[in-house]
């Protein structure tokens, strides 16, 4: 078996203003979570490939199964509204420390951006970045059918 290829240790940049943007739509979409069991609101936005911002917050169930993460919410958005192809990810949590997204999350997002940045950012903590294969190695994917 090959040995994986090391990535650069600095993700691939989107432009400032864009940042910018996807970081205040995943604050606003925190402020409307819905998280009555876990108190843990969490805001995200993806980029689509067309340069569309699409947003989503974390959704709890009395039945937690039912529950939604904000990450996926806004993938399933976007892809609501056409995207096929998400280039970045903001996920934004009110925390001392920036969360990264879960590992289901993770998996839905390499369906649509295998090569997608990840920005975590948070109230106290800098932004943290990453390759989404730096967080999901080996995905699971068409090619596994």
């Amino acid at each position: 078996m090959a040995a994986r290829q090391q990535r650069a240790a600095v993700p691939r940049e989107i432009p400032a203003a864009m940042l910018t943007a996807m970081k205040q739509g995943a604050v606003e979409a925190a402020h409307r979570a819905y998280a009555p069991y876990s108190h843990f609101a969490v805001g995200a936005a993806v980029l689509s490939d067309d340069g569309s911002i699409h947003t989503g917050a974390n959704v709890e169930n009395a039945s937690f199964g039912l529950s939604i993460c904000a990450e996926r919410n806004a993938i399933f958005r976007a892809v609501a509204d056409g995207a096929r192809r998400i280039e970045a990810m903001v996920v934004y949590t009110p925390t001392a420390d920036a969360t990264p997204p879960c590992g289901a999350c993770r998996q839905v997002l390499a369906e649509f951006g295998a090569d997608a940045l990840i920005v975590c950012c948070s109230d106290g903590a800098a932004d943290r970045r990453y390759h989404l294969a730096d967080l999901l190695p080996e995905a699971f994917g068409p090619k596994h059918l």
